[in-house]
């Protein structure tokens, strides 16, 4: 499946994904999350945002991004906000 046929993701997200070395849905769940957001944060996107991070779980989860937990959210924020501390 390509990455822009993911729920939350579309094409702008899979190019940015795609420019990282990660060419389909199934290299994203393998890679995961963090590292995912990583690759793109330090390679093509240095703004990547929270609610990237937030569409990239819920793609990989294949559901809507408002249906992550609370707690899932709070995980992916942690994350988010230590790379704002480097």
């Amino acid at each position: 499946m390509k990455i822009s046929d993911m729920k939350n993701l579309g094409a702008v997200n899979g190019e940015k994904l795609n420019a990282v070395g990660i060419q389909s849905a199934e290299e994203l769940r393998a890679i995961g999350t963090e590292k995912a957001y990583l690759r793109v944060k330090h390679l093509v996107d240095d703004g990547a945002c929270l609610h990237f991070l937030y569409a990239l779980e819920a793609a990989i989860q294949d559901i809507p991004k408002k249906e992550l937990t609370e707690e899932k959210r709070g995980e992916l924020r942690r994350i988010y906000q230590s790379e704002g501390e480097r």
